[in-house]
């Protein structure tokens, strides 16, 4: 496992309305520094028992470990899928002063 502080977690939604909703909430929530929302894109997965297939959004999302638990819950009230893909993928490096935009941006505001 990485020490690093920094997570980019991926989730995907039915549609932009709910994607928006959510990266609204996880923003203003102090959860995310941001969320990219990525439309259109095919997802082929099995869900129970079928082949599946369908158009979805997908949302990049930035945060720090620290933060994760609570993003997850988050996501999963929010989200109308049975079973959200959550995905965490630890940061192992990046621009040092994004990094620190990240760090500022779920500071709290206090």
């Amino acid at each position: 496992m990485s020490d690093s502080p920094y997570l980019m977690v991926y989730s995907t939604c039915p549609d932009e309305a709910v994607a928006e909703h959510i990266a609204e909430a996880l923003v203003s929530q102090q959860l995310a520094a941001c969320v990219n929302i990525i439309p259109k894109i095919r997802s082929i997965y099995r869900w129970q028992g079928n082949i599946e297939r369908d158009w979805e959004v997908l949302l990049l999302i930035k945060t720090r470990k620290a933060q994760f638990q609570a993003l997850k819950t988050r996501i999963i009230e929010l989200h109308p899928y049975e079973l959200p893909e959550i995905v965490a993928v630890s940061v192992e490096t990046g621009h040092p002063d994004y990094l620190r935009w990240i760090d500022r941006s779920l500071e709290s505001e206090e």
